[in-house]
């Protein structure tokens, strides 16, 4: 059975719970480390989800006329 992709919501929220559990000591060494891991993947699909929005983002600036027009978002490494 596949899993459900969870939103980047819901894979912050995991993530914050892995991290509880795991610090707090509620899991075992073997469970931690199956934490760990699926923690790491969920790491690795929120910056997937944040680079794709990234390159979805435009910036809308306002020409002399009063039209619109687009830009290429750019990160702050790149300004």
């Amino acid at each position: 059975m596949a899993k459900k992709k969870l939103s980047f919501e819901e894979s912050l929220s995991r993530l914050e719970i892995i991290t509880q559990q795991i610090e707090q000591g509620k899991v075992g060494l073997e469970e931690s480390i199956d934490r760990y891991e699926e923690g790491m993947g969920l790491v690795k699909q929120c910056r997937d989800m944040l680079s794709k929005a990234e390159m979805r983002i435009q910036k809308l600036h306002e020409k002399a006329d009063g039209s619109l027009s687009t830009t290429t978002f750019k990160t702050s490494k790149e300004n």
